[in-house]
């Protein structure tokens, strides 16, 4: 009897490894025996089932030197009252409207008004009039004062309405597409015809600004890179709260709101660097949102889009094309 118990115990003993082995430990010895398995397959068997190996990606070109910007250009300048110069036909029709018509009539108008009430204070004093006049109306006046204000606003209207009809043209189809995003606190460009997925300009560290020989508060790492000559179309939205993307310089001024969809078109006429920031209270670092253009001859445009691995001719297109050029275009930075 004994020894039955014995060899019972004996037969437990031997299964209590195996029954208490971990998952972990199971796994770890079926890795072991597969690796020995294909150790032992033939050569050709695992050249079968190896991966293709990927071929080298074709070296970037390299992107054009970071345009130094030009003293008052594209800027405010110190002193400035008065709009800042203009690159756009937009922004150039605006500012003769400003220049040449409503500073005219402002000062006009101002400076009647100002004789006309001296006069009135001089010519109807007490002691120079001790028994009032009791007219109460006088036609000829009450013409006047009516129908000159309205022919001055006629005046005004007519090139005002042109200017807003400019604005708001719809681009033409051959325009660069660009889509801006305003983030808290920093936007985002993306190219989607050219291929060239989003990435973000921040604002640049003072010590790098004055590096660079740029305006701190205007300068950024990342610029938005476009081509002179020929029209933008800007698709601006924003991703937390409402922005306002301005460039001054280029008479550009549109809201970035969430779920929304705005679009900006405009032509910059001279290559050059032209600046900009939020113009909408959005949070405690507002005022820290550059807005940095850089405007390229065509060509050289071109040979940036080729740097971030995208197509100039505008082709690219699907999620393959986006990938591509992630891969081959780590970042925008031209710092």
């Amino acid at each position: 009897m004994k020894i039955a118990k014995t060899l019972v115990m004996a037969g437990l003993l031997a299964f209590v490894p195996v029954i208490t082995a971990s998952p972990a430990a199971l796994a770890q010895d079926s890795a072991v025996a597969n690796a020995a398995a294909a150790d032992s397959a033939p050569a050709e068997a695992t050249n079968a089932t190896a991966p293709v190996a990927a071929a080298p990606a074709t070296p970037a070109v390299a992107a054009p030197p970071r345009m130094k910007p030009t003293e008052g250009i594209g800027m405010p300048r110190p002193g400035e009252i008065s709009l800042q110069e203009q690159f756009s036909p937009t922004g150039q029709q605006a500012r003769w409207i400003h220049d040449a018509l409503l500073v005219p009539v402002i000062t006009i108008i101002s400076l009647f008004v100002l004789a006309l009430m001296l006069f009135i204070v001089v010519r109807y004093r007490r002691a120079a009039n001790p028994t009032p006049s009791k007219t109460a109306h006088n036609t000829i006046l009450e013409i006047f004062w009516t129908v000159a204000p309205i022919l001055i606003l006629v005046v005004i209207a007519v090139p005002s309405i042109s200017l807003i009809a400019e604005q708001y043209k719809p681009a033409p189809k051959d325009a660069l597409t660009v889509k801006v995003t305003g983030y808290q606190w920093y936007w985002g460009y993306e190219y989607p015809d050219q291929g060239i997925s989003e990435f973000v300009s921040n604002l640049l560290p003072p010590e790098k600004a004055v590096e660079n020989g740029e305006p701190y508060l205007l300068a950024a790492d990342n610029r938005l890179v476009l081509p002179a000559g020929r029209p933008v179309k800007l698709i601006i939205t924003a991703a937390d709260v409402i922005h306002s993307f301005a460039v001054p310089s280029l008479w550009v001024k549109m809201d970035a709101v969430p779920g929304r969809l705005n679009e900006k078109s405009f032509t910059i006429e001279k290559p050059g660097v032209y600046y900009g920031q939020c113009s909408e209270l959005c949070g405690a670092r507002h005022g820290f949102m550059p807005i940095a253009i850089e405007a390229l001859p065509p060509a050289e445009f071109d040979q940036w889009v080729r740097s971030q691995g995208g197509d100039p001719a505008g082709n690219a297109n699907g999620e393959a094309s986006k990938t591509a050029a992630a891969d081959t275009a780590p970042a925008a930075s031209r710092i």
